[in-house]
Parts: C-alpha cells; structure tokens; sequence
C-alpha cells in the first residue's frame, strides 16, 4: 500500500482478524480525496469505521513524524449522534482504536449524561474527537469564545441521518452545521444513513441545496439477511379481534427466550412494555435475574446497568422501546420479538437489525399480533422487509420557533451579525425558502418580543453592540436560555424517587396527578405506593401485591406509514383473488369468511362503508386503511361535509383501518355520497372549518412557545408545574389571536396542524384514490370483524387495559352467536 496511514490501518485490520469491505475503501478514499457525502450502509455493518478511520488517516499522512507525540491539536473530527446510548459505545470503539494505532488523541462524548467536570474541562480544551447529540451541540454554540474552540475543526459525520430528518432535532443539526461551515468554508461533512426511500433528498438536507460539486452517495450494498417469523394464534376464531397488549400470545412467547443467547423484546409504548415486563415474570417466576426494562423514561443510570448487563451477558433478555432501537452496540444480540405492529418499514427493519448485528449475519425477528388484524401487518411486513420497502423521511422546513431559539444561542455567546447569518440560514435546506420580512420579523422579535410583548423586559432579549452585532447581555436571560435549549417537546415530567433510595425515572405529571397518597402503581419493573409529591418529585415506597395502574404516556400512538397502508391494500386483494400464499393470511381466513358473511370483503378498488344500529345510535364505519392520522383528518371531514346537509352531532372513533361516525340520529350517508363526500375540492377549508382547529393549534403552541423561548418550565429543583405552563401559553396564543394575528409562532401552531398531526398532503392524495374507487356500503345488523376494533377503541378510552380485554372479549363472544 502506498500510504503511511494505510498500510497502518491495514495492519490494524489484520491484527484484530479483520479486512476492510470494498464499499468501506471506497468511503476511505472519497474521504481522503475532499469529497462529500453520505454512506447509506445498515446497523452492524462497520459504518463507523467507514468514515471515522479517515479523519486519523489524513492526520498521520499531514504528520507522518510526529503523529503519534502528545500534543494538543484541537478538534478535528465532531460525531454527531441522535441517542446518549449510541454516544457511550461509540467513545469506547473510537478510543480502543485511537490507542492501538497509536495516536495520543482523546475520544470524549458531550451528551446531557456527561458530568459537570468533564465538561467544565471541555471549556477549556476541547479533544480531537468529540460524539455529541444535537442539543450539546447547541449548547456549545452558546458559550462565548465557541469560534476559537472550533477553529481546528476538519470534519463532522452526522450519524444516524435518517433518524434526524423530519424532526427539529434534524434541523437543528442543519443550522449547527451552517455555523460550522461558516467558521470553516472547506469544513467536511458525511452523514450515515440507514436504506430511506428518498436518500437524494437525505444527502440534499445533509449538505443544503447548494451543495458541493464534490458530493455524493456511496451504498454498501449489504442486503441484510432477516427471517421474519409470526408467532400464530392456535385459533383466529379465539383470538381477540381488538386489543394492543398482545399478552394472549405470552405462552407462546416464553419458548422463544428458552433458546440460547439474549433476546431484544420490543415493544411499541413505554407502558406495554411495564405490562410485558410484569407478566412474563408472573408467568414465569425463574426469569428473575437474567430479565430486565429498559424505556427512556427509567433513570439513565438504571439503563446504563441494564445496558452493560446485556453486554457482559449478566442479563439474557430485555423488555424495551425505542429507546434501544438504534442502539447500544452490545454484541451479540441473538434474536428480536416485536410486540404489535409498528406501524412501519423502517422501524421493523431497525429493530431487526439489533440482532445479528454484524456484518453477513443473519437477524431474525419474530413478531407477535395483538389482536387478529395485525396478522395482515405482519404479511405486509414480510414483504416489505424481502423488497426492502422502505418509507421516505419527509423534511420539516422553516419552523420559526427552532430558528427562534438558534438566534438567540448565538446572541447569549459572542453575538451574531444579521446579514452574515441570514446568508448562512438560507444555505439550510429546511430555511432555503425563508423570506426577507419573515427574517426581519424574526430578529425584531428576540430584540422586543414583536408588538404585542414590547412593554415586557423579559421578552427583549438581543440588542445591538456598536458593531451592529446582535447580544444577549442580561445575564438572567442568558442563563434561561442555556438551561431550555432544545427541541424535544413533551408534557412534564415528574421525577420518581424512594423516599431513602436512588432515582426511578420520570413519569408524566398528568398519570401522577390522578393519584392519591398511598395508591399503588407500576413502574421501573417494580409495585410502588405513592408517598407524596413535593417540588416536582414523587416519592414512593416498594409495596407488595399487585396494581393494575401503569403510567402510560402521550403520544404513544403511532400510526400507519403510507408504504404500509399500500401493502394492507395489496394483501387483502390477493386474498380476495386467490393468489395469497402467505400464512397469516391463510390463519386469518376465517375471520375474512365472517366479514364476507356479515358485511363485505373490500378489493383494493373499492371502498367499504358499513351502517348499523345499536342501543348507542347509528353508526357509519369506513375503511380506507390509511393508518390513524389520516382517519382523524378525514372522519372530521366526513361529519363535517354530513352535517351541512342537516342538523347533526357525531361521536367519532378511529384505528388505523377505518374510523366510526355515531349519532343518535339516523345518519344520511346515501345523500351525502350523492354530493361528493369525499371530493378534493376545497380540502382545507372544510377540515379547518371541521375541526376546533384553534383549540388544535393552542396544544401545538404549546411546544412551539417552549421552544421559541415564550415560557420557562423553571430551573433544575424548581420546575414549574405542566398545568402553569399550559396557561402560560395559552394565554400567549390568545393574545397573539387577538392583537398579532399575522403572528409567525401563531401561523407555524395552524401548519403544523394541517401538515404535520392531519398530513393534509396524504389526506388529499387518498381522497383522490377513493375519487376512482367504487363505493361499497353496507346495512348490517351486529359489528363486522372490520368494525368492531373501531368500537373497541372508542371504549379503551374509558377503561383500563384489563377491564377493556375482558369487556372485548365478552362482547367478542356475543357478537359470534348466530
């Protein structure tokens, strides 16, 4: 090999018995050559390696004498991360091979977890190679005398893309990257993502719309090997037709952890995952000890343990969330049970990928229904994963409140110059369309808090210098806005402590508003009574015997991807036509037999309505199988464009296969069908006018408002209750209504509801497909198979999981007789 560097590397491969791929050789040398890019190459693959080994080789080849002195040479390389997991395995990987080629350089990771000290040491010098997520970033950008820090800065590799995009996290690693560049125009930057199914657009919101001449994507070209296997029901016609906790199939399950090796049990909310932990130990006692949760709401510390348990094999199987889904790099993980659909491609393929998670591994996943319908999920899932059909990741562009907070971090340190920096937020693909009043309005509104908060101190933040350099100087404000910056939004969280003990975790302050001194709830795998709650902590105590309550947590549903919702379509049209050959689908005919008898079977053509009667009301299902988001836009739609033709009130329901209008009157669908019920045609009037679109927006300027810095949920210790926050922008929402109704942050709560809680764009593209469908409505006498879920649904509302599964399955039983 011609190189230093490389027949160092060579050598190293060759010492740990391993030879570099040809895709990896490939990265090395665009690296090296000045290029841009993004990897595409899946979990377990050796990416890291791919674009971390560059950056050391171009150093040992610029100091081929004196690269390995101790010196301090500044950063050259910053990782940026999604997850504070990822970061911890990632410092040690790096350093183990740092140390063995014999460079004297530092791995650190700066993460929320890091303590003060190390951080503190930071400030002061930074090391060659820092792994860091996107909100540490931003607050690096916040400490005065950030440009002398990065000045040494060569390169960044934003890990984990696609898990960025289409969240302000993603856009916040855009605008922290337009820094960096204009610090450093010929800064290089790589992204590593996972298959996508708009990589180009990926490396476009990667680089920014101009991007350099010398870019592009380079593809392993690794197809990951995955066996899919269902876990079946003996019996459809046993197995419940509604439901989300899957503990049926338990028994079934138990087997799958005899097998040698550590299983990843995956679940899809943080409370499933309490309620799975709990069981498999009821049903099988001689577990404890090698099983252990793991979800993001456990104290890190607890995840740490349980994180290094799985590595050095003290625990065999783990019950989690996402919160492992890209994960720890603990090897090896033998297999993964997924729980319930999850609603996605990518995600299945994911959470299949933790196990065999090397390269030319096999990873095998077995996925376990909850109720009867997700065995069509699973049959869709199988194909999507042999035809790798993976969703795109759509963009988020030109949230105000993000850019909002971003001004202000560069105003809290060394200041920012308006010109320069708005040529550098437009070189962002989310900020490319931002105009120059909607800028100006902007950078009047950190100096005065806009015309409507002018009279209020607290609200102008930035001011001129002589230089016309915008600064933060008071100190208060400075201090409030290191301690907010980020963009995760969530409702508030109470810490959970023994009264003489360690941290549990977090729950969310609205489960634990519900409860009373002394009452019993699950959490962190363990029964506990709540003692009291004082200055935004719960303190509790073990108790024996059993509770039925577990926190559960907003926004823990997901919904249908698009590329699913197709594949659902696609696999009720080869039933239909004969040509299935998969066997979940095969298991679930029976139940199909009972929807054909009692209503209809919809082709991919067609479209199903179902009315009937019950000591309730009418009731009109429909089935469009687009996932929930879309039901909820659409059904509000439906009522709405119904109600216009007479006086009508509608309870309404929905699931990802179709949505359930209920009223007390007889509903005029045939009338309604007659008038284009499902027409395109002034969409957003109607499902604005359709829903309280404003009390919609208030609960998404909730989030807005936090991040654009509006509210401050107080200081560590002193945080101030959800409650007094939610009033406090709601109160900003009202007046903003009233006296600025122009408002940016007011605009952004109303798109954000059209685009992002309703996808409008999707809603109109399957209101178009119906448009050409043919109209299939059916009177009925009991619930179909199809409706029932729908009915089901409505009811968890009311009742708690355990309540709910045996009110389903008795009116499952009734709803069979003849």
């Amino acid at each position: 090999m011609s190189s230093l560097s490389e027949s160092l590397i060579e050598k190293w491969f060759n010492q740990k018995g391993w030879k570099p791929f040809e895709w990896q050789r490939n990265v090395w040398s665009a690296s090296l050559n000045g290029e841009f890019g993004l990897l595409n190459a899946p979990t377990g693959s050796g990416k890291t390696f791919a674009l971390f080994l560059p950056v050391l080789m171009r150093w040992i080849d610029e100091h081929p004498k004196t690269y390995g002195e101790l010196e301090q040479n500044g950063i050259q390389l910053l990782w940026v991360t999604p997850l504070r997991a990822l970061a911890r395995d990632l410092e040690k990987a790096m350093q183990t091979a740092v140390d063995e080629l014999g460079l004297p350089w530092s791995v650190q990771r700066r993460t929320g977890d890091v303590s003060s000290s190390v951080k503190q040491k930071q400030k002061k010098q930074l090391p060659e190679v820092l792994i860091i997520t996107p909100e540490s970033l931003h607050v690096l950008l916040a400490q005065k005398g950030y440009d002398r820090r990065f000045k040494t800065l060569q390169s960044v590799v934003v890990d984990e893309w696609h898990e960025l995009i289409g969240s302000k996290r993603g856009t916040q690693a855009e605008l922290a990257l337009s820094r960096l560049r204009g610090l450093n125009p010929d800064l290089q930057v790589w992204g590593i993502s996972a298959t996508i199914g708009n990589l180009d657009e990926a490396l476009g919101m990667l680089l920014g719309p101009d991007r350099p001449e010398k870019s592009r994507i380079i593809k392993s070209g690794i197809k990951k090997r995955i066996n899919v296997e269902t876990v079946l029901p003996e019996s459809v016609e046993t197995f419940p037709w509604a439901g989300h906790l899957g503990i049926n199939l338990i028994h079934k399950v138990l087997p799958i952890l005899e097998h040698e090796g550590s299983t990843l049990i995956f679940t899809n909310t943080r409370a499933q995952s309490e309620i799975w932990f709990q069981q498999l130990l009821e049903q099988k006692p001689d577990l404890a000890g090698s099983i252990a949760l793991h979800h993001g709401s456990l104290d890190h510390k607890i995840r740490e343990w349980v994180e290094e348990s799985l590595h050095d094999g003290t625990i065999k199987t783990v019950v989690c969330t996402s919160s492992l889904d890209l994960g720890v790099d603990f090897a090896p993980v033998d297999r993964v049970i997924q729980i319930g659909s999850p609603k996605g491609v990518s995600r299945f393929l994911q959470r299949a990928g933790r196990s065999g998670h090397q390269p030319d591994t096999l990873s095998s996943i077995w996925f376990v229904p909850t109720h009867a319908l997700e065995l069509i999920e699973a049959a869709a899932l199988k194909e999507a994963t042999e035809r790798e059909l993976v969703e795109d990741r759509i963009p988020v562009l030109k949230p105000f409140d993000v850019l909002i907070q971003y001004l202000v971090t560069l105003a809290v340190s060394d200041g920012f110059e308006p010109e320069e920096t708005f040529r550098e937020v437009t070189s962002t693909f989310a900020y490319q369309t931002l105009r120059r009043d909607e800028w100006e309005w902007i950078v009047q509104f950190i100096q005065s808090g806009g015309s409507s908060l002018s009279r209020y101190d607290e609200f102008n933040k930035a001011e001129p210098d002589e230089e016309g350099r915008l600064r933060v100087y008071d100190r208060k404000i400075a201090r409030r806005h290191r301690m907010t910056i980020g963009t995760i939004a969530g409702d508030s969280m109470l810490r959970v402590k023994y009264l003489k003990g360690g941290t549990l975790g977090r729950i969310e302050e609205w489960f634990l508003s519900q409860l009373n001194p002394r009452d019993t709830f699950w959490f962190a795998g363990r029964n506990l009574e709540l003692v009291k709650i004082k200055d935004m902590t719960a303190f509790v105590r073990k108790t024996k015997g059993t509770s039925s309550k577990v926190p559960s947590y907003m926004g823990g549903r997901m919904s249908l991807s698009s590329n699913m919702s197709d594949l659902l379509r696609k696999k009720l049209h080869e039933t239909i036509d004969g040509s299935s050959t998969s066997i979940e689908m095969e298991t679930i005919k029976p139940l199909f037999d009972v929807q054909r008898e009692r209503s209809a079977l919809p082709d991919d053509n067609e479209l199903l309505i179902e009315k009937s009667w019950s000591k309730e009301g009418c009731h009109c299902f429909f089935f469009p199988f687009e996932g929930r988001y879309v039901h909820e836009g659409m059904s509000a739609l439906v009522a709405h464009r119904i109600s216009k033709l007479m006086p009508i009130t509608f309870s309404i329901a929905m699931n990802d296969y179709g949505f359930e209008l209920l009223s007390d009157k007889d509903i005029p669908i045939e009338e309604a069908l007659e008038k284009d019920l499902f027409s395109d045609e002034n969409l957003i009037r109607d499902i604005m006018a359709s829903l309280n679109d404003t009390e919609l927006a208030k609960r998404r300027f909730r989030g807005i408002s936090r991040i654009a810095g509006l509210v401050f949920p107080g200081f560590p210790g002193n945080r101030k209750q959800g409650r007094h926050l939610q009033m406090s922008s709601g109160l900003f929402f009202d007046v903003f209504s009233e006296h600025e109704p122009d408002h940016l942050l007011l605009q952004q709560a109303y798109d954000e509801v059209l685009n992002d809680q309703l996808d409008e764009a999707r809603l109109r593209r399957v209101l178009q497909r119906i448009a050409g469908q043919k109209i299939v409505l059916k009177e009925v006498d009991r619930f179909s198979p199809f409706a029932f879920p729908i009915y089901a649904d409505r009811l968890r509302e009311r009742l708690s999981s355990e309540k709910l599964a045996d009110r389903i399955l008795r009116m499952q039983k009734e709803l069979k007789k003849d």
